[in-house]
C-alpha cells in the first residue's frame, strides 16, 4: 500500500506514547486510570505486532517512572527524558521522527491538555499527518480533555481510539501472521470488544478457534 493511503497501514506511520508515568494518572479525571493504561498497552503491543516504530517520552524520570506495563512492551528502550511541556521542542524527539522518514504519526499521552496537545499542535504546524489516540490520553478533567481534543481537530488532527487503531492496522482478517496475535491481545485486555473480534474472526472461517 502506498505511503499516501488514507487509512493507516503498519508500514505508513510511527508511534509516539507522551509521558504515561504514574504521578501524571493520579491526577488524570477524564477516563479512569485502568482504562488509560489498558488501552496505551493495548496501542504499544498492537503497533508491536506490526512492527511500528514506537517511541516513549517521559518528563522529570528521575522522580516518576513510566508505567511498567507500558514500559514492558519494548523493555530495553530508554525513554526521551525532558524538562519542556512540548516535547516536539526537543531536538532529539525531533531527530527519531525525522529519522523514521514518516510523515503520518500517531500520539498518544498525558494530560490530554497539555503535553499531548502542544506537540499535536507543532506537528501540524509542521506539515505532519497527526492521528490522536483519545482513550490512551487523559486529561485533568472531562472538559479539559474534550477541549483539547477539539482543538487538536479543528487544528487538523484525527482522532482514533484504541480499537480502530489496531482494527485498521489488521484491515483484513486473510493476513494471518497477525490476526491471531490481534485478537489475543483485545480478548486478554478485558475488552468486550475483544469476544466480537473473536467471534468475527472465527465466522471468517480462516481459523477454528485462538489459543
Amino acid at each position: 500500500m502506498s505511503n499516501d493511503d488514507t487509512l493507516l497501514t503498519p508500514d505508513n506511520h510511527a508511534l509516539i506514547l507522551i509521558d504515561h508515568q504514574y504521578l501524571q494518572l493520579l491526577s488524570v479525571r477524564s477516563h479512569s486510570v485502568q482504562e488509560v493504561v489498558s488501552n496505551t498497552v493495548i496501542t504499544a503491543k498492537g503497533a508491536k505486532i506490526f512492527a511500528v516504530p514506537t517511541l516513549f517520552t517521559t518528563a522529570f524520570a528521575e522522580r516518576e517512572e513510566l508505567v511498567k506495563e507500558i514500559q514492558a512492551v519494548h523493555p530495553d528502550q530508554v525513554p526521551i527524558d525532558r524538562t519542556g511541556l512540548n516535547s516536539w521542542d526537543d531536538q532529539r524527539v525531533v531527530d527519531w521522527v525525522e529519522g523514521t522518514r514518516k510523515k503520518k504519526l500517531v500520539l498518544a499521552g498525558l494530560w490530554t491538555e497539555v503535553c499531548l496537545a502542544m506537540p499535536v499542535l507543532s506537528l501540524l504546524a509542521e506539515g505532519y499527518e497527526v492521528y490522536i489516540v483519545t482513550d490512551a490520553s487523559g486529561g485533568s478533567s472531562a472538559e479539559a480533555h474534550e477541549r483539547a481534543v477539539q482543538r487538536m481537530v479543528q487544528a487538523g488532527a484525527r482522532p482514533i481510539t484504541t480499537q480502530a487503531y489496531i482494527s485498521e492496522l489488521q484491515r483484513d482478517w486473510k493476513h494471518e501472521s497477525t490476526a491471531e496475535d490481534v485478537v489475543n491481545l483485545v480478548v486478554e485486555a478485558g475488552t468486550t470488544a475483544g469476544q466480537g473480534l473473536r467471534w468475527v474472526w472465527q465466522l471468517t472461517g480462516l481459523k477454528e478457534g485462538t489459543r
